[in-house]
């Protein structure tokens, strides 16, 4: 079905009829011919449109901000792992015994505030130690975010 466009006379409010065609207004055009109907979006469509729109752009920005704290989380665990590996690295190089117990020592990369808790085990084994290093982000007390292992011999 063809709509017909409305039409607009200059100088004329766009609600006011010519007097010829006041018929229309009972769907009889002056000429007797059935009055067309006028295309354009009503003022309801144009509101669930924006609805619509809006929900999807608002869907939009929650799958950015997500992704966006995926990478950030991300970012922490691998700087988290590099702490870790940093110094079970330097026991295995330095051949440390290190004593059994508790020790914690600030452990930063970059501008990541990183806490490192390093727990020494004995074995079955008495020439072997089982070392434990576990990473907490200090801007979240308790979030610990990766913890390593590795066993160390005794090489005296």
């Amino acid at each position: 079905m063809k709509h017909q466009q409305c039409p607009r006379q200059p100088g004329r409010h766009h609600g006011a009829l010519p007097a010829r065609s006041r018929g229309a207004i009972r769907g009889v055009r002056h000429d007797g011919r059935r009055a067309g109907r006028c295309t354009g979006f009503t003022l309801l469509e144009v509101l669930v449109a924006l609805v619509i729109i809006g929900t999807a752009l608002g869907a939009s920005l929650r799958a950015v901000a997500s992704l966006t704290q995926n990478s950030s989380d991300l970012r922490a665990a691998l700087m988290a792992t590099w702490s870790a590996e940093n110094r079970l690295t330097q026991i295995r190089l330095a051949h440390e015994w290190p004593p059994l117990g508790r020790r914690v020592f600030a452990c930063v990369q970059g501008d990541l505030p990183l806490r490192c808790e390093e727990q020494i085990y004995p074995t079955p084994n008495p020439a072997f130690r089982r070392v434990e290093v576990a990473v907490i982000d200090e801007r979240q007390q308790g979030r610990r975010i990766i913890t390593l292992s590795q066993i160390v011999p005794n090489v005296l």
